[in-house]
């Protein structure tokens, strides 16, 4: 469906809590080294839970090598503090790339100034900076997801409850 792309993720609970929301939205997950864990880390698949294995996972050597495959065009979606394009106002499309940078990072500032009208970012308010990663993923990874909606199975309550 869509491809979510960590580059250089250091923190490997958001990255378990990631690879589980991709596996549950049939996304794939590419991670772009280095990584600030190993793949088999403990807290990867503790958040991950038994879906670890389910997921559809790509790594990358860097993030040249991963650009070279995927070039940056109108199907990617760099996720970002440092632009004023809101993600609600992209228009997202299945198998579109969307691209989130380090924890402490972000996405290399040369690639965002190359790239300004791939930008997007989440509205904040108040004295944050940033959300934690996997809540950012997930925001903007269900915003792609309501705009190709069709044919994805609706989940709700009743239909998970036996009926009597």
């Amino acid at each position: 469906m869509f491809n979510i792309v960590l580059v250089e993720p250091q923190i490997p609970p958001n990255t378990g809590t990631i690879g589980r929301l991709c596996v549950n939205l049939d996304a794939t997950l590419h991670l772009i080294k280095p990584l600030g864990f190993d793949i088999d880390d403990k807290a990867v698949k503790r958040a991950g839970l038994d879906y670890w294995d389910k997921l559809d996972l790509v790594v990358w050597d860097d993030f040249d090598t991963f650009l070279k495959a995927h070039p940056i065009d109108d199907h990617t979606h760099l996720a970002t503090t440092k632009t004023d394009h809101i993600y609600f106002d992209a228009e997202f499309k299945r198998g579109d790339y969307i691209l989130f940078g380090s924890e402490t990072k972000g996405i290399d500032e040369r690639v965002l100034l190359d790239n300004p009208s791939r930008c997007i970012t989440i509205p904040m308010g108040g004295a944050g900076r940033s959300l934690n990663l996997g809540v950012s993923v997930g925001i903007v990874t269900y915003e792609a997801l309501r705009q190709n909606y069709d044919g994805f199975e609706k989940i709700t309550i009743k239909n998970r409850l036996k009926e009597s």
